[in-house]
């Protein structure tokens, strides 16, 4: 809503499948560890253009560690970052042949108050989540998120929650139509347990784990 109002020029590029469809092709959620989604919904655009991004140092789990010019590239060891990662290994300028695609981040290096300061010196709206307590705006029901911001989601916008479940629903009922059920889910509630557990980074001795899923042959890629 708020791109639509104040920035209708943008033009948002559909992906080719949903995250509903998506989670019932993959057997599973998406997790901290397997981001599929980011892969599928987020990354598929930019070859062969120059993509510009509002990713900070700031944001990242980790401190920054400098600044300075990168190359990422097909035949490169060094991990090809995803366009929307907020990790200290981000550069200002980056390449990656493999896409043919480059990356400018303008302000990888900002704080948090020098992105305020420049949108209120020029006028510049934001959107009003941030007036009610969100720091970061991302996908709903994102698992980098942790479990408590998750909840807050699905609070603010059920039909989002409902959706999740009626995929995790189709996702299982796919499974044993593959003849690969999972027994320890048996419906969409049960998956969404797991799921929110799975993302409060701390899983208790007697919960399903990541390993669990692969060992019951849950397709992970």
């Amino acid at each position: 809503m708020f791109m639509r109002e104040h920035y209708p020029d943008v033009v948002v590029e559909r992906p080719g499948i949903t995250m509903w469809d998506l989670i019932v092709k993959k057997g599973m959620p998406p997790t901290r560890i397997v981001r599929y989604c980011c892969d599928q919904l987020k990354e598929r655009g930019g070859q062969g253009r120059f993509v510009i991004t509002g990713v900070r140092w700031a944001e990242s789990a980790r401190c920054k560690n400098g600044w300075g010019v990168l190359e990422l590239n097909s035949h490169s060891s060094v991990r090809i970052k995803l366009m929307n990662d907020n990790d200290e290994a981000r550069r200002l300028l980056e390449s990656c042949v493999m896409k043919s695609m480059h990356t400018l981040n303008p302000i990888i290096d900002w704080l948090e108050e020098d992105v305020w300061e420049y949108l209120e010196s020029r006028g510049i709206s934001h959107c009003c989540l941030y007036d009610e307590g969100y720091s970061r705006i991302g996908c709903i029901g994102c698992p980098l998120a942790g479990a408590k911001q998750m909840r807050r989601e699905f609070a603010r916008y059920p039909k989002y929650e409902r959706a999740y479940l009626r995929a995790f629903d189709r996702m299982l009922q796919a499974r044993i139509d593959n003849g690969k059920p999972y027994l320890k889910w048996h419906c969409g509630q049960d998956v969404m347990d797991w799921w929110l557990r799975e993302s409060s980074h701390s899983v208790p001795e007697n919960q399903i784990t990541f390993e669990d899923i692969s060992a019951e042959g849950v397709d992970t890629l």
